[in-house]
């Protein structure tokens, strides 16, 4: 199992490429099942979920072309209309392939989803929403099985926003007779990006963006051409680890008109930024400010840059408080962070940090994708040297992070 060892320290100064998204990428491959055209999608990001995604897709007979960050995807032959838990097991976003199995062939059979263990983020609201569009879905042995002739429009209001949800359930109502309304829908720059490609493939959709999507259902999709938004978590990290370590550094292929939220935090951080349309040059040479936030749905801030705002926080000049309201087991980070000499506290949903003057590196052990990357920035920062174990974790959602890292000066190596 590989590791990352950290020597601290060392001051940030370069150029970095932010990568594809993988939270767009993920539905966006799935869209491919739509259609027996040729989708093509550029900027798709080097990602072990990527790859995982590609490996499912493939094996329900969708046709899989991946030349660098090209992927063309054809669905004229696909036969498998199956999910099965051995792929399904490590990511949630598996569920995605269950909305257009259904819409565009009448079934579909998913193993229930793994992942991430940072909360239940429970299907019910994808099955509800499929329901409601005339699925009959019976949950066995683990495995969904949804059936339905011909999906038929309807006004569908989900309990809670749910950003993969939304995507299901958007993907399916593009070929299902009707209109269809989905009230309460995730407004994420993701979501916006899956609703563009799918317009381009001749989906009939109004409301992009916003939390009201209407979609007119159309007999079938075409092939089309795509590229993934930039990955505005990426981008963010990057630039919470600047502003941990000092330096000066330029991020390209970024979309700073979806980074508000963050962005207003790493000001109050003290990061000097001069953004332009697609870059970020981004300048720290003082200790941080603390800043206190609240995790919330987009356009508020994001749970994907808690943990990395927490470990910048924990060498901030001052206290801090921040509060997780998306999901309920996402402060997992903090005990290792503590292990590296960190002073936080939780009472439930709510941690307080008390800035310290040193990190201290330490053997700590990845729990999460987001917690893997904050393990990093408290690295960077820290004295001494950090073993972060577990390091699957960042794979699957940062393309090549300590390659990137290097190139800027850091003094990260991955270790078999």
């Amino acid at each position: 199992m590989d590791k990352l060892l950290i020597t601290g320290g060392k001051r940030l100064v370069g150029d970095v490429t932010i990568s594809g998204a993988k939270n767009a990428a993920l539905p966006i491959l799935c869209a491919g099942l739509l259609t027996a055209g040729d989708v093509v999608l550029d900027n798709v990001p080097h990602l072990h979920d990527v790859a995982t995604m590609l490996k499912l897709l493939g094996q329900t007979g969708l046709a899989v072309q991946q030349d660098g960050e090209r992927v063309v995807l054809n669905g004229s032959a696909i036969d498998k209309l199956e999910a099965p838990y051995e792929l399904v097991k490590t990511m949630r976003a598996s569920i995605l392939v269950l909305g257009p199995l259904l819409a565009r062939f009448g079934e579909a059979k998913v193993s229930l989803p793994g992942g991430c263990a940072i909360g239940s983020r429970p299907v019910d609201q994808h099955i509800k929403g499929l329901q409601a569009l005339g699925a009959e879905i019976t949950i066995d042995a683990g495995y969904i099985y949804a059936k339905c002739k011909k999906l038929k429009g309807a006004r569908i209001v989900t309990d809670m926003i749910t950003v993969t949800g939304t995507e299901n359930l958007l993907m399916a109502a593009t070929l299902a007779e009707g209109e269809t309304i989905l009230e309460n829908a995730a407004r994420e720059p993701e979501v916006t990006d899956l609703a563009n490609l799918l317009v381009a493939m001749g989906a009939q959709i109004s409301g992009i963006g916003t939390d009201r999507l209407v979609i007119q259902g159309v007999p079938e999709l075409h092939g089309a051409s795509h590229s993934v938004i930039s990955d505005r978590i990426e981008a963010a990290t990057f630039l919470c680890a600047v502003a941990a370590t000092g330096g000066d550094i330029t991020l390209h292929n970024t979309r700073t008109d979806i980074m508000d939220a963050a962005l207003d935090k790493l000001r109050e951080i003290g990061l000097q930024m001069t953004i332009d349309k697609d870059t970020i040059r981004a300048q720290m040479d003082a200790r941080p400010n603390p800043v206190t936030f609240r995790t919330t749905e987009y356009p508020g801030f994001p749970t994907d840059m808690q943990a990395q705002f927490m470990a910048v926080n924990t060498i901030a000049n001052g206290a801090s408080r921040v509060t997780e309201t998306i999901f309920e087991n996402r402060f997992m980070h903090v005990q290792e962070m503590n292990r590296l000499g960190a002073a936080i506290e939780t009472d439930g949903n709510t941690a307080f940090i008390k800035g310290v003057d040193q990190l201290v590196g330490a053997p700590v052990m990845a729990t999460d994708l987001r917690a893997s990357a904050s393990l990093v920035i408290a690295g960077l920062a820290a004295k001494g040297e950090t073993l972060i174990d577990r390091i699957y974790h960042l794979d699957r959602g940062y393309d090549r992070m300590e390659v990137k890292l290097q190139a800027i000066g850091a003094n990260i190596s991955r270790i078999k």
